[in-house]
């Protein structure tokens, strides 16, 4: 699909439905009594002494908090309103009633305001900034923010019908341990249904300043953070311990005045650079000069510049004894070997 910048937002992310502002809101922050399920969390999280810590969450709390701050914050929220509403889809294509349910990493709702009390009949928000939370969208059905790290979540075993989220999981630092958190925290027979982006997301930003950073500097530091492989996903997935798994990707592109305008508009969604290894510096004429390689090796004819969002989508369900089980091998009673028969008249009955 491919998207105008921000004016034509409202023609690209309609709302299917009808929403209404009326809403049930209750904000609960962190308390003692939790403390015993996030310990419960972390270690779920099966990070070794810390060894995997590729992205700084501190930083990146800061940057979500400066951009949920912006009078004109609800400018830069064309990527995730799309992301939100492609994932709201999916939970209807669910033919089910989900009783409780959960977004990890909300951000301002991009989900729930797409979803109806008939879908879903309560919603637990939760997000690692508080500014974000206090902007949530009007959604049907009540809700209530649990303001908690994605990381760490502090919800019981058991606890959930169905758990979502949009484009908050690659900036995870053990993706394996938070998606095990999730297989935790829901129901047997539960869906995750979520969305982040992939590894092809922002290259032509990415080539663009490597080849600059290069030619002016004799080499170059990654200024786009490292996302995750669709070939990698499924595996996760299984790892975690769900079954009946679905991968697939979806392509938005944005066409922005220039590179400098893909720039801005990724620190106006709170999506800077928040890995430890990110070089804190980038020099004027390397810049000036990336924005020209983009434009030459990029541009559209009308003057414009694109930008790629890879979103990898990945639905998993909770094992339970009611699931489509595989036969047991050895239990089939037909050979492959006779497939290519099939339709085709025995020799003994042609005339």
């Amino acid at each position: 699909m491919c998207m105008a910048r921000v004016t034509a937002l409202p023609e690209v992310v309609p709302s299917l439905r009808n929403i209404s502002t009326g809403r049930t809101t209750s904000e609960h922050i962190l308390s003692k009594s939790h403390y015993r399920l996030l310990r419960c969390a972390r270690h779920l999280s099966g990070r070794p002494g810390g060894a995997m810590n590729v992205f700084d969450r501190t930083m990146k709390r800061q940057q979500k908090k400066w951009a949920a701050s912006l009078q004109d914050s609800d400018k830069y929220d064309y990527l995730r309103a799309e992301a939100g509403l492609r994932v709201a889809d999916r939970v209807y294509d669910v033919a089910r009633t989900f009783p409780l349910a959960l977004d990890v990493g909300c951000g301002k709702s991009y989900i729930a305001e797409h979803l109806s009390k008939d879908v879903v009949e309560r919603f637990f928000l939760t997000d690692i900034c508080n500014k974000s939370l206090r902007q949530q969208r009007p959604s049907e059905m009540p809700t209530h923010c649990v303001l908690a790290d994605e990381e760490f979540l502090p919800f019981k075993e058991n606890t959930f019908d169905l758990v979502v989220s949009s484009l908050s999981l690659h900036w995870i630092n053990d993706l394996p341990g938070a998606l095990r958190q999730i297989q935790h925290v829901l129901k047997p027979d539960g869906v995750f249904i979520g969305a982040m982006v992939g590894g092809e997301t922002l290259y032509e930003l990415r080539c663009s300043l490597q080849l600059a950073e290069q030619e002016r500097e004799g080499g170059f530091a990654p200024h786009i953070s490292p996302y995750t492989a669709v070939t990698d996903l499924g595996n996760l997935l299984g790892q975690a311990g769900f079954n009946m798994l679905t991968v697939d990707i979806d392509e938005i592109q944005v066409n922005y005045p220039g590179m400098l305008e893909v720039m801005n508009d990724l620190k106006g969604m709170g999506e800077s650079n928040c890995a430890w290894n990110r070089k804190p510096i980038l020099h004027r004429d390397t810049l000036l000069a990336a924005a020209a390689i983009y434009k030459e090796m990029y541009g559209n004819e009308d003057g414009t510049v694109p930008a790629t969002f890879e979103v990898l989508h990945m639905i998993g369900w909770k094992p339970h004894e009611s699931q489509a089980k595989p036969a047991q091998r050895g239990s089939a009673n037909v050979s492959f070997a006779d497939l290519s028969k099939i339709g085709k008249t025995p020799p003994d009955q042609k005339s």
